[in-house]
């Protein structure tokens, strides 16, 4: 790992990854999925190394960027950094935006450090105990991580069920993996492998969040100004030590969980904090203790949500999923597969996560109010060069036109999704996982000479869907006063 990030060109590509994630992540209205899903077709000549170093560093720059233009302008950059906002602004409204965003970067430090250590200590270990996994067990291993999408964000688990439910449907035309026919191509050539991921991805996330944006009704933007030091000495941080380890550990275990994703864990570590301070009345009136909580749960997420991409093939984030299809795009196998033949690549994401949050740390702090700015772009310019990169990159994967219209349409599906408010990341982790669990039970049921009975004879397995099953059917706190 060491020999691999002395090599200039890699440390480069992890800081201008990093760069690009804080940019995008400060500017409200692009995502990080939006940022990833559009650079994953420039990787494509790349040396798979070089193009997952980029994309990794991505992922933690997007993360921690959005809590510059929550702190600063009230506005949320990223989905996970809502709660930051609640503590952040009143702070810089209060005169201290310095201090506000030098709490965030240094919470955004620690969970990053702290999951960063858990994707060392804990990816290889998982590999290793999932080579003792076969077909069902990983059939079964998919249907638990289905589960999990019931009740993803704020949705019911109804509309959570549904929105993977449909990801799983879109998956379904092309080549059955088993017997090599056709099925719902409707007689079209382009359709013989299906929708490909990067379109699909492309049109949710990002031209679906233009479509919302031109749809609705954008507001002013509140600024605060104030020049007080982002620089917190060491010392002042030993108060927060224990919220800085509760929230990262939080973090990083929501982040493993597949489907649940950053915001989760910011809401989650945010009201733990919130019941073991001693103040809890300050919450929402400039915390210092819930901009602390927000910040290091939300980026201990990235390196929780990495540990099963790579040791088990199940990504644990949306974003996770667009990295899943980027593993694949290059030739490598997630999973056991990885470790013992691609270590190279293992080595690359783990100390890409460390890297990248030491950049992202220094980075923000002398650049956070000038990254702000960006967040004055105007629309009229912003729309038609993200859509552009939109077009060309749905179109660089295969040079298809059917793709570019496969992405418009998934963008109005995405736009109209979000309108019922059917969460995007049980559509794209039923789209993604469905394949995988295809695989697998065809592969198990040829093994068994077609008998399912395995699936609850292998005790590994029937755990899975045991589990599973309390998941779904267990009633929900709350559930009956939601819509």
């Amino acid at each position: 790992m060491i020999e691999l990030f002395s090599d200039p060109l890699i440390l480069g590509l992890v800081l201008l990854g990093t760069v690009l994630g804080i940019t995008v992540g400060a500017i409200p209205g692009l995502t990080g999925t939006m940022l990833i899903a559009l650079s994953l077709p420039l990787t494509f000549s790349m040396e798979p190394v070089a193009g997952l170093v980029l994309l990794v560093a991505m992922y933690v720059g997007a993360v921690s960027g959005g809590l510059i233009s929550a702190t600063l302008l009230r506005m949320p950059g990223t989905p996970a950094a809502v709660m930051t906002t609640l503590d952040g602004y009143p702070m810089a409204a209060s005169g201290r935006p310095g201090r506000a965003l030098g709490l965030g970067v240094g919470a955004s430090l620690a969970g990053g450090l702290v999951s960063w250590v858990a994707l060392w200590q804990l990816s290889e270990p998982m590999a290793d105990w999932s080579t003792k996994l076969g077909p069902f067990e990983l059939f079964s291993l998919v249907v638990l991580a289905l589960a999990m999408l019931a009740g993803v964000g704020d949705s019911t688990r109804a509309r959570g069920l549904l929105a993977g439910s449909l990801g799983v449907l879109v998956a379904m035309p092309g080549m059955h993996p088993a017997t090599g026919e056709l099925r719902w191509t409707f007689g079209m050539t382009s359709m013989n492998e299906g929708f490909r991921l990067i379109p699909v991805l492309i049109g949710m996330f990002a031209i679906g969040k233009i479509l919302d944006d031109l749809a609705g009704k954008g507001g002013e933007v509140e600024k605060v100004s104030g020049g007080d030091s982002a620089w917190i000495p060491l010392v002042q941080w030993r108060r927060h030590l224990g919220n800085l380890i509760r929230s990262s550990g939080i973090g990083t275990l929501i982040g493993i969980l597949p489907g649940v994703g950053a915001n989760i864990g910011s809401l989650a570590a945010y009201m733990a904090a919130k019941r073991a301070s001693g103040q809890p009345e300050k919450f929402g009136k400039g915390s210092e203790e819930g901009i602390v909580a927000s910040e290091a749960a939300n980026n201990a997420t990235v390196g929780g949500a990495l540990i099963p991409l790579i040791a088990l093939g199940v990504p644990g984030s949306v974003i996770g999923a667009v990295l899943l299809g980027a593993l694949i795009v290059h030739g490598l196998q997630p999973g056991p597969l990885l470790f013992r033949q691609n270590p190279e690549a293992v080595h690359a994401i783990i100390g890409t996560v460390l890297a990248a949050n030491v950049m992202m740390y220094l980075l923000m702090l002398g650049g956070a109010r000038w990254i702000a700015r960006l967040s004055a772009v105007s629309k009229v310019i912003l729309f038609p060069l993200v859509t552009a990169c939109c077009i060309w990159g749905a179109y660089a994967l295969n040079g298809l036109w059917f793709d570019v219209g496969v992405m418009l349409v998934f963008g109005v599906v995405g736009w109209r999704m979000e309108k019922a408010r059917l969460p995007l990341a049980a559509f794209v982790i039923g789209f993604v996982l469905a394949p995988v669990a295809e695989e697998n039970l065809c592969a198990g049921l040829m093994a068994s000479g077609g008998s399912y009975a395995p699936l609850i004879t292998r005790p590994i397995s029937l755990g899975f869907l045991a589990i599973a099953a309390i998941l779904l059917f267990r009633k929900k706190k709350g559930s009956a006063n939601k819509p």
